[in-house]
């Protein structure tokens, strides 16, 4: 009889063991599920992450065109401070070699541009180098020697080859070298044609921004990756503020009539007593121009005891048809020059 509850208690721990590990094998399997969902979603997560690294990460279209633009001024400010180191000498010195002491300016800012740094001035200013795009390895891969080395020809030596040949074919004028000149026109037209093919295909895809980069297979990339730009809208707020209220006077100044205004601003400051129209009264306020200050020259009157040289008071009633005596305030009725007789006596009041 005590051997059958000990078999009943056995078989209820054979049941509890078994619904363990039943338990058990069901939450390996939701484990399992969890574990390969989750990859899927991480990389789900990841991609777009990547996707704006890569974006990041890409140079700007504006930025590449930038550092060329640098360039450019960078080669005009040497060759300006170059030619003033000889400003003193004979005018033309160099003129003859000109293509060649300039050829040989971009060689020595080669060296130590992108010879030995992998990037221009302009570039190493806005964070940009070369790379070369023909190595498929994830590390940065700098230009290789040959690759600079061709940069050197194909920038420096075909300008200098273009400008020998635009000196030569100009001095000479014989017929074999003008089947020379038209061949090396049609070089130099497919180059630019070419050039503005590739200058459409780089606005496309952002990549090489001239042909020879292109050619070469080297394009340029961030030295430092970049963070999100922040871009703060106080400044342009506050230059956007300036503008408006820039044209705002520039068109409403010329509307306001100046010297109107002065004259009641006068008019105002300084009360009239009273104003007398006789002959004396003008000859003795008649020593200078109202409006000018001084000795009135063919001298004229607009209704006031004030006198005007005529070519102020022409000038001012031709630009204004309501002008004012400035003053007095009195208004314009008819400019008449001064009698004889007066302008006599003014000229011998002490």
């Amino acid at each position: 009889m005590a051997v059958i509850p000990f078999m009943r208690r056995a078989k209820k721990k054979t049941k509890s063991n078994r619904k363990e590990k039943g338990e058990q094998k069901k939450g390996r399997k939701k484990r399992e599920k969890r574990e390969k969902e989750v990859p899927k979603t991480f990389r789900e997560d990841m991609a777009p992450r990547e996707e704006n690294t890569k974006s990041t990460d890409r140079v700007l279209r504006i930025s590449q065109l930038d550092a060329l633009e640098l360039n450019k001024a960078l080669e005009q400010l040497v060759w300006s401070q170059f030619t003033q180191c000889f400003h003193g000498f004979k005018p033309g010195l160099f003129a003859r070699f000109e293509p060649e002491v300039k050829a040989f300016l971009w060689l020595f800012l080669w060296r130590f541009t992108i010879y030995s740094k992998n990037a221009t001035v302009g570039q190493s200013v806005l964070n940009i180098q070369y790379k070369d795009s023909f190595s498929q390895s994830l590390r940065y891969q700098p230009p290789s020697k040959n690759q600079k080395i061709w940069y050197a020809v194909c920038t420096i030596g075909g300008r200098w080859l273009e400008e020998r040949c635009y000196d030569l074919f100009r001095n000479h004028h014989l017929a074999s070298f003008g089947k020379l000149k038209q061949c090396a026109n049609f070089v130099v037209g497919l180059l630019k044609l070419g050039g503005l093919i590739n200058f459409l295909i780089f606005l496309q895809r952002g990549k090489f921004a001239t042909l020879t980069e292109r050619l070469l297979g080297i394009n340029s990339i961030f030295c430092r990756p970049q963070n999100a730009r922040e871009v703060g809208f106080e400044y342009m707020n506050r230059e956007l503020l300036w503008h408006g209220f820039a044209e705002f006077l520039i068109f409403l100044l010329p509307l306001i009539n100046i010297q109107k205004l002065k004259a009641k601003l006068s008019s105002w400051c300084i009360p009239l007593t009273g104003a007398s129209n006789s002959d004396s009264t003008l000859a003795t306020s008649g020593k200078e121009c109202s409006l000018c200050g001084e000795w009135p020259t063919m001298p004229h009157t607009i209704g006031c005891e004030h006198i005007f040289c005529y070519y102020c008071v022409k000038s001012s009633f031709l630009f204004d048809m309501y002008f004012t005596c400035p003053k007095c305030g009195t208004e314009v009725h008819s400019v008449q020059p001064l009698k004889s007789g007066i302008e006599m006596s003014e000229v011998n009041v002490p």
